[in-house]
């Protein structure tokens, strides 16, 4: 059954918890009371037509945009006055949209950066070789730099950047953004190995949404900045309503 998302705010114990967020930019709030948990080694896909507040709700959970009010709590820790700097030492990685992929510096270079905080420079080793296990295509191309990549390459590259760090939980806005559906397919299939291999949590937006539905255990639907429905992801793909006022299809 889906969830009434006026319900009073049943605490889960989760990953992450997020309770009656309310942020956006300046004196314009984006998101209105926004309430969700993600478990360990859950998938969620957060979906919802353009400016609904999805790119604004990852912002808001690494930092990048101050919460007006509420609550974020990721492993018992609440993150309102932790510094964005500091998020990823928590265990949490955002890739936005767009990669940010530093185009003059190498694939090896990009991947580097991900564990320069790290103090175990061992484990930052395992890291790296584990990356280029995962995309074979980078390992290929380590030494090129990000301007001579495909688009597909550099949403590797954003990944695996992220991933150096070990994180447990992904911030993953729009990944298949311009790429071709195959590359989208690979992407998506790798989310499925990480949660079920590491435990890794993804929060995932994804315009995409039948693509996000086939991957995400479960799915939240924003409209407006405000939270419409929570549900199973075979919930929302069955709920042919829900899908044609909301989600386009």
């Amino acid at each position: 059954m889906a969830v009434n998302p006026d319900e009073p705010y049943r605490k889960q114990s989760g990953l992450l918890e997020v309770e009656d967020l309310t942020a956006g930019y300046g004196a314009a709030p984006v998101l209105h009371d926004v309430r969700f948990t993600v478990r360990p080694g859950q998938i969620v896909a957060v979906l919802g037509a353009n400016g609904a507040g999805k790119t604004t709700l990852l912002r808001a959970l690494s930092g990048l945009v101050e919460a007006d009010h509420g609550r974020i709590v990721f492993d018992g820790e609440d993150l309102r006055d932790v510094k964005v700097e500091q998020m990823v030492r928590r265990g949490i990685a955002h890739v936005p949209e767009g990669r940010g992929v530093v185009t003059e510096l190498t694939v090896d270079e990009n991947l580097r950066l991900g564990g320069l905080w790290r103090r175990d420079r061992a484990d930052a080793a395992r890291a790296l070789d584990e990356v280029y296990d995962l995309f074979p295509a980078l390992a290929q191309r380590r030494a090129s730099a990000g301007h001579q990549l495909s688009g597909g390459e550099r949403q590797m590259l954003a990944l695996g950047r992220a991933l150096i760090g070990r994180p447990r939980l992904l911030l993953l806005d729009e990944p298949s953004l311009g790429l071709a559906p195959r590359i989208t397919a690979q992407i998506l299939a790798l989310l499925r190995e990480l949660r079920d291999r590491t435990g890794l949590a993804v929060l995932l937006v994804e315009q995409n949404v039948r693509s996000a539905l086939s991957v995400a255990d479960e799915g939240i639907v924003l409209s407006l900045g405000r939270v419409v429905t929570r549900n199973s992801a075979a919930d929302l793909r069955d709920d042919a309503d829900l899908r044609h006022a909301y989600l386009g299809f």
